[in-house]
């Protein structure tokens, strides 16, 4: 069950990347807004956190089942591991942080729309090839 759980998640992961690269490449003010929301309010800066967390530990859980599991498993740690470091500082400095760093990283959309499509697929592959070769 454990399992399953994880490979739905790490899925739903996938399909997150992919529609962000997406809007980035075809709706730049759509990703633009949502990437520029993350961490405005104590809510949202949690609500990423945990989002993270959960992400990343579905991918810990999930790398024996996986394509490449240290590198997911390595992956998940590193997202588990700085979500909990920005969890303890306070979320204004998040928020300060992202309101500077968003709109730098936004210069390279489309650099940040055609990585995130290929991770997203690239997770989708790791969920799905292991179960074709089975």
């Amino acid at each position: 069950m454990v399992a399953l759980a994880g490979l739905t998640i790490v899925l739903a992961a996938a399909a997150y990347l992919v529609v962000l690269g997406t809007s980035a490449l075809f709706r730049p003010a759509l990703a633009e807004r949502f990437l520029g929301g993350h961490a405005t309010t104590r809510t949202l800066h949690f609500l990423e956190l945990a989002l993270r967390v959960v992400a990343g530990a579905a991918l810990v859980v999930s790398a024996p089942r996986l394509t490449l599991g240290n590198a997911a498993a390595v992956f998940g740690w590193v997202l588990v591991g700085t979500s909990l470091m920005l969890a303890i500082i306070p979320w204004r400095l998040h928020q300060r942080f992202a309101a500077w760093s968003v709109p730098q990283a936004l210069r390279y959309r489309p650099i940040i729309g055609v990585a995130s499509i290929a991770g997203g697929l690239g997770l989708i592959a790791a969920v799905v090839l292991p179960q074709l070769a089975a």
